[in-house]
């Protein structure tokens, strides 16, 4: 089993994973940090976290092979290991630890989501018309979520059409 990942050195305000695009790679900070956004550079910019030391990221482009969710910007010097889909599987031999970091990160994002849908629902009920724009991100986003597609396909998920139609 060889070395696994490319190591990349990036400047501080580097923008490594930028959202809506599609980036087939995963990261693993080596040294510095970095801050994770959801809508950066748009009136919508919310911070969602700064990551550091051993965090991994891009794991939903990479394992989906679907635009990136959020955009993640070094904050410092960053010293990162760049990992391919051919390179996964040895990856996760040589780093047990990261992939459960890896499956709390997809969890806190499911729960982030959840949260959102929560908000959007109780304005509704509480009869705040939403963006039909923010519907349409929220649904896209969610269309990232095997569960989600595989619902909505059946028919039995109608929670964004409900919300429409109030």
């Amino acid at each position: 089993m060889g070395e696994v990942g490319k190591l990349v050195r990036l400047p501080e305000g580097t923008t490594i994973l930028a959202e809506g695009e599609l980036n087939l790679d995963m990261y693993k900070i080596i040294s510095g940090h970095a801050e994770v956004y959801m809508g950066y550079g748009t009136e919508r910019e919310t911070l969602i976290g700064i990551i550091g030391p051993q965090s991994c990221f891009g794991e939903f482009g990479m394992l989906l092979q679907k635009p990136a969710i959020y955009t993640v910007v070094s904050y410092s010097e960053i010293l990162l290991m760049r990992v391919t889909f051919s390179e996964l599987g040895d990856f996760v031999q040589q780093n047990h630890k990261n992939i459960i970091d890896i499956m709390q990160n997809m969890a806190h994002t499911m729960m982030t989501m959840r949260t959102q849908i929560d908000l959007l629902i109780n304005d509704i009920n509480n009869g705040i018309k939403p963006d039909e724009k923010e519907v349409h991100e929220m649904e896209k986003a969610m269309s990232t979520f095997t569960v989600y597609r595989n619902r909505a396909m059946s028919g039995k998920f109608h929670t964004l059409d409900m919300i429409r139609n109030r």
